[in-house]
């Protein structure tokens, strides 16, 4: 049965939580196993505390021998002036030795992530966790238009058909909406759905 690994970076929650709908939606795929964690902090606790960060996050800390494990690999992290959060960032760079081993070749991939406004970088961010993906040799599946929630133009969405998304407004008081986490539970199941027919 595929093992699906959702790997994620999380400041304020955002994407603790979308992180959660993606391995609900990859657990509802009959055999799935699905694993969730989260990649090291790497501000100083006193600033991580004074800054307001969420730092009781349950999932376990990944070490990078991790990902070899896992048939798909489903990544989050928010974006920083337009690419992905620096903490994800120094987590994937440290995958070279998978990369020279040809470790994850042939394995299912996808990216979500969020950002404070609707044109801050979410396609940028997405764009950039895909070429990482894409350089690792996984197969990358974004969120299609299939999840027509995307497509919702009476209120503000997230959702790409480069991966799931949302927007956490200027100052972090918007948590995903339910088409956020529906696009979430879509990707996961979707990506869990092609991990089972090329390895179940």
């Amino acid at each position: 049965m595929p093992k699906i690994l959702v790997l994620y970076h999380s400041t304020y929650g955002h994407i603790e939580a979308m992180a959660e709908a993606v391995a609900e939606g990859a657990r509802e795929v009959e055999g799935a196993v699905v694993d969730i964690k989260r990649v090291p902090e790497l501000v100083p606790d006193e600033l991580a505390k004074a800054s307001g960060y969420k730092l009781d996050q349950a999932a376990p800390i990944a070490k990078v021998e991790d990902l070899a494990n896992y048939d798909a690999i489903i990544i989050g992290a928010g974006t920083r002036f337009g690419t992905v959060a620096s903490q994800m960032r120094n987590f994937l760079d440290q995958t070279g030795g998978l990369w020279f081993n040809g470790a994850l070749v042939g394995k299912v991939g996808g990216a979500f992530t969020s950002t404070a406004t609707q044109h801050g970088g979410q396609e940028t961010t997405l764009m950039g966790l895909v070429q990482t993906l894409m350089h690792h040799g996984l197969i990358v599946v974004g969120l299609p238009y299939a999840f027509q929630g995307q497509m919702n133009m009476d209120e503000i969405v997230g959702g790409s058909p480069y991966g799931a998304t949302t927007l956490t407004k200027g100052d972090g008081s918007r948590m995903p909406s339910q088409i956020d986490l529906d696009g979430a539970r879509f990707q996961g199941k979707h990506i869990a759905e092609i991990a089972k027919k090329q390895f179940g």
